[in-house]
């Protein structure tokens, strides 16, 4: 079996990456981007790719895993925004699709809805449907509140926002509780081998009960 991640250098999908190389149902884990991941792994291939040109890439895998994202700050503008968040993952989607891998899974973010006022939730919201419109067989989509774990860069606002969530922890419902990448991705690890077939959603109080460490 093969697992293609794409966003492997993020938060949640770092965390992917080593558990998909620890897993022995993997005999090869492929990590695509726009700059090679550096590291690695008698089991790891780095591929640079053009999300834009993936029709023309030749990539096969049984299960696709996309935890693409950026802010709006760091794309420059809401086009660049919606276009890493929401064109490159369902670029990504219909390869998937054209290969007939068994799984699509794709993190987006607790609030996603297409009909939101809020720019960000709706690029979400839409990314889902879109995707969900290509009818891959089983496809696995989570919802996470805030990240928390060690980023290589700090965005404006959310250090701030992680303390917050975690001095208020106890006050806050479990669904909207701030969530260690670690277990977003263990979350997805068990969802590929569900055999869960059609459009899942997982929350992120769904995703609390899986431990970080799945020793």
């Amino acid at each position: 079996m093969k697992a293609l991640v794409a966003g492997g250098s993020g938060l949640v999908g770092g965390h992917l990456v080593d558990l998909l190389l620890n897993d022995a149902r993997y005999e090869q884990v492929i990590v695509v981007g726009r700059t090679p991941l550096n590291r690695q792994h008698p089991k790891l291939e780095n591929r640079q790719v053009d999300f834009l040109k993936l029709e023309e890439t030749d990539l096969q895998a049984d299960h696709f895993f996309c935890c693409l994202g950026t802010t709006i700050r760091k794309a420059g503008s809401q086009e660049k925004f919606k276009q890493v968040d929401h064109d490159f993952p369902l670029a990504l989607a219909k390869k998937a699709q054209a290969v007939h891998a068994a799984a699509f899974l794709i993190v987006t973010a607790l609030g996603a809805d297409r009909n939101s006022g809020i720019f960000y939730n709706r690029i979400k919201g839409e990314v889902e449907v879109d995707i969900a419109a290509l009818q891959i067989p089983s496809l696995h989509i989570f919802q996470p509140s805030m990240l928390l774990g060690d980023r290589k860069e700090e965005r404006t606002g959310e250090s701030a926002g992680k303390f917050a969530m975690k001095l208020l922890d106890f006050l806050i419902p479990l669904k909207y509780k701030a969530i260690e990448s670690r277990k977003v991705a263990r979350a997805m690890q068990a969802a590929a081998w569900s055999g869960d077939q059609g459009v899942l959603s997982h929350s992120s109080g769904e995703m609390q009960g899986f431990n970080e460490d799945p020793s």
